[in-house]
């Protein structure tokens, strides 16, 4: 399966669901060390960085954090853009109960990173 992907400033590889299949299928291949990014709202892809988060700066997760809100709908649905929270936490961090629906996970423990309207403009300008 295709995944949307982009790289960070200091080469690091970052994966992106494009649809709830995707997403499970993204999740299915996250290493228990990796950090993984979505929105604090529904129907964003679910981001991974594709290395141990012990070699993860944190501008790193700063730019994986920006693209995922990018690329959500908390970002691409309001006629009034406004900033936009996303969590990260550890692939080792996510569950998933058998009545969750298709691209939905929940996380035991995550910390929380406020992406700028002005950061998520600039992104998508450079792209």
């Amino acid at each position: 399966m295709k995944f949307r992907e982009f790289t960070t400033t200091s080469k690091k590889q970052v994966l992106a669901g494009k649809s709830a299949e995707s997403n499970e299928e993204l999740i299915k291949k996250v290493q228990d060390d990796e950090i993984v990014l979505h929105t604090r709202k529904p129907s964003s892809p679910f981001v991974n960085i594709k290395q141990e988060s012990k070699k993860i700066i944190k501008a790193d997760i700063k730019e994986a954090a920006i693209f995922c809100a990018a690329k959500s709908q908390a970002w691409k649905k309001p006629k009034k853009k406004q900033d936009v929270q996303v969590d990260y936490f550890l692939g080792k961090d996510i569950f998933k109960l058998p009545d969750m629906k298709l691209g939905t996970f929940g996380v035991r423990k995550h910390k929380t990173i406020k992406v700028k309207k002005e950061e998520i403009e600039k992104f998508e300008k450079q792209k």
